[in-house]
Parts: C-alpha cells; sequence; structure tokens
C-alpha cells in the first residue's frame, strides 16, 4: 500500500475530532463542493423540480411509503429524479444516500464529513416533496444478521470481480476489504432505517453490487418488496426487477404471460426492422449503442478475411469478464473463463471442426484483461483449427453467425440472436433466455461435451425446428420491446445538457400524456402489478423519443 501523504495524514488525524470537517467546510468552501463530490447541477434543478411536484394533477393520490437509496453521483441525481416522479404521482418518498465519489476508493472520515455536509445542503432542496437522509447519519445495527452478513460477503466478491474484470479473486485484497466495510455499513444503516420506518416498497439501482447490493439485501432479508433497476441500449426505456435483482434480466414473468400470444405482423416486421439494423452496425429508433463497428459483409467474405475452409464452424460468443451480467451466474461451471479454457482445449483436440472465439465488441471499452489474452496465455500454440476475433477487429458477428453450425454462449443476447437465425445454441450461463424452448440447456460437464460430440457428428439431427426458431422470434420481440418499461430519464440522459429532463421536464410526465406513456412503470416501480403484453405493437410505442418540450 502506498504511504500516505502529510496531507493525507492530516487530514486522518483531524477525522478524529467533533467539528473540524464541518468548521473547515463552513469557513473555507462557504458550502460550495468539495474534491470530486459535485452535485452543482442537481441543486439548480431541485427547486425547479420541487414546483413542478408540487404543481402534478396526481400528487394527492393515495400512493406507498417508499425508500429508494442512491449513491455515486450519477445515480443520486437519477434517483432524485425518480423520486421526483414518484411523489408526483401521489408516493410518500425518502431518499437515503450515500456521498461517495467512486466505489473503490477509500476517504478519510474527516473528507467524508465534508462531503456528507455538502449533499445534504444540495438534496435538501427536494424537501418537503421527498424526504432525504443519509446512511452516515444513521446509527447502524450493530452485528448484522447471520443470514445478512453472508450475503454482503458474496456481495463484496462480486465487487471485486465487478471492479477488476476478472474471475479469479484474491480475498485478501485490501480492496475486498474496502468493499466489506462499505457494504456493511450500508446494509446495517438501512436495516436500521427500514426497521423503524417499515416502507411498503424499496427502490435501488442494479441490486448486484456494491451498496445498491447491500440495501438490496436488507430490504429482502426483512421481507420488503424491493424493486431494482437499470438501463439497457435503448433510450425512454427501463429494466425493472421486482424481488429479483435486475442485471439477472429474470424474463420468467412476461414469457408466462405472453409465450401463447401470436405476434402480430406490425410486432414481427419492428423485429426484423431492428435485426437488419444490428446486422448492419446501425443505428434504429431509440436504440442508442452500436456493438458492431463493422457492417455486414456476407458469409462468403468473412470466410476469406478469416481463412475458413468448408468445415463446419462453431461459434464461441463471449462475455466481457467480470461484467455485472455474467455475476453469479453460472450453471456447473466455476466460471465463464474456465468454461472458455476448457471449451478451447476441446476443439484444439477436434481439427474436423473450425472454432472461432469471438471476444465481445464491449471489450473495445473496458480496461480488464481480454479474453483473447487468456486464451493466449493458457494455450500459446493454437492449432490452425482456431481463430480467435478480437473485440476491435474489423469483423461482423452477425456474418459469423450466418456462416456457424452450433452457438456457444455465457450470458450474452447473441445466443438469442443466433437461435433467431436458426442456429443450435447452447447457452452455459443461466442467462434470460436459457429455458425457453429454443436451446439447448445442459447441466454438467458430462452432458456439455457429450452434445458437442453428437451436435457435431451429426448437426442436421440437431437442427432447430421450425417452430422452435418462431418461438426465438417471439421471445425476441417481447424481450427488446416489452420487457424494457418506458421510463422517461435514461442515466445516459442526464450527462452533459441533460437531454432526457429537457425532452421530459416533470411538468410533461404529469401531464395526461405523460401518465398515459409511464403510468405503467410508475405503478411497477411503486410494486403494484402490472399486465404484461398489451404494449401498443406500433412505432408509437416509442412515444416522446424525438420531441422536445420548449
Amino acid at each position: 500500500m502506498m504511504a500516505s501523504s502529510p496531507k493525507q495524514q492530516l487530514k486522518k488525524a483531524l477525522g478524529s475530532f467533533p467539528l473540524t470537517a464541518e468548521l473547515d467546510w463552513f469557513i473555507r468552501q462557504s458550502g460550495k463542493p468539495t474534491g470530486k463530490f459535485k452535485l452543482e447541477k442537481l441543486k439548480t434543478a431541485l427547486p425547479i423540480w420541487r414546483e413542478e411536484v408540487m404543481a402534478s394533477p396526481f400528487r394527492d393520490r393515495v400512493g406507498k411509503k417508499i425508500f429508494l437509496f442512491g449513491t455515486l453521483r450519477p445515480w443520486i441525481r437519477h434517483t432524485s429524479l425518480l423520486g421526483m416522479g414518484l411523489a408526483g404521482f401521489g408516493h410518500d418518498l425518502t431518499l437515503g444516500y450515500l456521498p461517495y465519489a467512486h466505489y473503490s476508493v477509500p476517504y478519510s472520515k474527516y473528507d467524508l464529513r465534508r462531503y456528507n455536509l455538502y449533499s445534504h445542503g444540495v438534496l435538501k432542496r427536494a424537501e418537503p416533496v421527498i424526504q432525504t437522509i443519509s446512511l452516515l447519519d444513521i446509527d447502524p445495527v450493530g452485528i448484522l444478521p447471520k443470514e445478512l452478513d453472508k450475503a454482503i460477503k458474496s456481495l463484496s466478491e462480486y465487487d471485486l470481480q465487478y471492479i477488476q474484470q476478472k474471475e479469479e479473486i484474491d480475498l485478501t485484497d485490501e480492496l475486498y476489504t474496502l468493499r466489506m466495510q462499505r457494504n456493511s455499513l450500508a446494509a446495517g444503516a438501512a436495516l436500521a432505517w427500514m426497521q423503524e420506518n417499515n416502507p411498503d416498497v424499496v427502490i435501488v439501482p442494479n441490486g448486484l453490487i456494491i451498496e445498491f447490493g447491500a440495501v438490496f439485501q436488507a430490504a429482502k432479508y426483512l421481507g420488503i418488496p424491493v424493486m431494482s433497476y437499470e438501463f439497457g441500449e435503448q433510450r425512454e426505456r427501463t429494466w425493472i426487477s421486482r424481488n429479483r435483482e435486475v442485471i439477472h434480466q429474470d424474463t420468467s414473468e412476461i414469457w408466462e404471460a405472453v409465450k401463447d400470444l401470436p405476434l402480430a405482423e406490425s410486432q414481427l416486421n419492428m423485429l426484423k426492422q431492428l435485426f437488419t439494423s444490428r446486422k448492419q452496425a446501425d443505428l434504429w429508433k431509440n436504440f442508442k449503442r452500436r456493438w458492431q463497428g463493422q457492417p455486414s459483409e456476407g458469409d462468403e467474405k468473412v470466410r476469406k478475411r478469416l481463412g475458413l475452409d468448408n468445415r463446419p464452424v462453431v461459434l464461441l460468443a463471449a462475455n466481457v469478464v467480470g461484467d455485472s451480467l455474467t455475476l453469479g451466474r453460472q450453471v456447473f461451471t466455476s466460471s465463464m473463463t474456465e468454461w472458455v479454457l476448457r471449451t478451447v482445449q476441446y476443439f484444439s483436440d477436434n481439427t474436423q471442426v473450425q472454432f472461432v472465439l469471438r471476444v465481445h465488441p464491449g471489450e473495445a471499452i473496458t480496461d480488464g484483461p481480454s479474453v483473447g489474452e487468456i486464451v493466449r496465455e493458457s494455450f500459446p500454440h493454437l492449432p490452425s483449427n482456431v481463430h480467435i476475433i478480437e473485440a476491435e477487429d474489423p469483423v461482423n458477428t452477425y456474418d459469423l453467425v450466418s456462416i456457424a453450425s452450433l452457438g456457444l454462449t455465457y450470458t450474452t443476447t447473441v445466443g438469442l440472436e443466433m437461435a433467431m437465425s436458426g442456429v443450435i445454441v447452447i447457452p452455459v450461463g443461466n442467462t434470460h433466455y436459457r429455458g425457453k424452448g429454443f436451446t439447448l440447456d445442459l447441466n454438467s460437464w458430462e452432458e456439455y461435451f457429450e452434445s458437442l460430440d453428437s451436435i457435431l457428428d451429426n448437426p442436421e439431427k440437431h437442427a432447430l425446428t421450425e417452430d422452435q426458431v418462431r418461438a426465438a422470434w417471439h421471445y425476441g420481440y417481447h424481450f427488446f420491446f416489452e420487457y424494457p418499461f418506458p421510463f422517461p430519464w435514461h442515466i445516459r440522459g442526464l450527462r452533459g445538457d441533460w437531454d432526457a429532463v429537457k425532452t421530459w421536464p416533470l411538468r410533461r410526465v404529469f401531464s395526461s400524456e405523460g401518465e398515459r406513456a409511464f403510468g405503467r412503470t410508475f405503478r411497477y416501480f411503486a410494486g403494484e402489478q402490472v399486465e404484461f403484453g398489451d404494449l401498443a405493437a406500433d412505432e408509437n410505442m416509442f412515444i416522446g423519443a424525438d420531441h422536445e418540450v420548449e
């Protein structure tokens, strides 16, 4: 560990004395931001939002008592806005928060007290329409209950995997100690507050990692309904989950409700348009992420580019190592890395087949170890039938899908799109499309390797039926278009000029137009049951995406 600077040592010493940080903040900074923890735009916005909430025609509805939690600057901004939206629909909101600027940086007591004072000064501007409380100001329970303590330890392991972007971790690492301390504090303070105040519903972003996961686990331990939410690639859409970490993308409830409902032609056409745009590395409607940097070139060009011949092609589409979409998703493997390496070994010994490992294009914007690097370290002399396509290589994944006889995935949604293309898919991780009737779902290493042998020996025998391909398209429509709830404020829309709030200011959300577009979502956030399968099957479902209020 690096030695502390004299300034850090002074802060550590002063942090033990009452009022030193408070006096310094009031006298020298006069209530201005301290360090990297700045919420100045939120400070300006809150009084405006407060007035819009108080003018809401839905404010007098009888609502729920809701505890909403946020930490880190982007999520404190977002949970503040979400809380204002819920308050405008008649709910009684308390926003609990922790004034951390980063999840892996340790802060002295001195700095935390200053951050706490600053955030309190900003967030009290939301009152009285929502109440605010720092979890640092709550006396946490002394010792966590055994069940909750176990969950916090697992959570802290996920944190280390997520932050370091690797699956093999060292629990003696100082970062693990930091995450245990912070998660335990968050869980203990949240537990104490919930036991005293008895909220009807708890809402947290993500629910799987860092302090979000700690508050989620505290609510779960008390049996309080807990809603977690996250954002994907669609503007004006959010994923929401009840009593389950949303990042697990549990689609069982929606699939059970819609699997027997036929798709309308307009619904099928929307999905076809989306699928075509993804193949061509284009944006479509409110989808704002390109995972493909290279448009489709066609079967022959990709074969020539990679030096592939006419032998069968097996495509393994990897996830990013340590991504939250992979954490805790094992079925029979110890990790995604173990699965990749054992699979590479299998195909290194089977030269009758061409094996293509597609590194996730998302690795291009992450800092962790690459799947390609991990494989090359374990297999410095790969045989000629094994090909690795790196994240930034100019190869379109959908061209690889078009020439594949078999697809292997962990949790990436490419597996769903392979099935939509008629490719046999084995999802090894517990992904959202596993068990929906169009994938080969295995539960042991023995089954896995036996299935590989059988499929490669006779691919036609295992080919997807027309009904299975149709089911994949059916599921795909509901996953892309109905599983994400309509919602006005994507977290990326609170960057820069806060375009999301310009498009959907609170006063517009509280109009009859806003209630029609998003009322169902706000009701689900508040823990109410909703019916699936009732969204409009046309382009009007993207209401508001291209309109801005002056």
